[in-house]
């Protein structure tokens, strides 16, 4: 049975993903904001994009928008289009998160802002 290590404890006087600025964000919020200035940054429409990842640009907008919450399979095809690995995408949600302030729930003897859940 694998172990979780929470790196991120939460607060007893908080409700769960809410920190000190609000609410925690939402992975599919970034994913999206990331898609989307990668796209961007490329010069394509969604159209294009879409087309090369083969999902329609009504779906690849809803992801972009944070309103869809995109399998691993079809978020692998939309990084390819965009001509990005899983890691790239994942590294780049990390470091909006890294940059973001610590909720207040953060534990303070651990340093760390890191949000995320291993399991071992």
């Amino acid at each position: 049975m694998a172990d979780i290590i929470a790196l991120r404890p939460q607060s007893e006087s908080l409700p769960p993903g809410t920190g000190r600025h609000g609410p925690e964000p939402l992975w599919r919020h970034l994913l999206g904001d990331q898609l989307r200035r990668r796209r961007h940054e490329r010069g394509e429409t969604l159209a294009e994009t879409a087309e090369k990842a083969g999902v329609s640009p009504q779906y690849l907008s809803e992801i972009e928008r944070g309103r869809k919450e995109p399998s691993s399979e079809m978020i692998a095809a939309i990084a390819g289009a965009l001509e990005a690995t899983l890691v790239d995408l994942t590294s780049g949600v990390a470091q909006e998160l890294n940059a973001a302030p610590a909720p207040i729930s953060a534990n303070r003897s651990i340093g760390t802002r890191a949000a995320l859940m291993l399991a071992a």
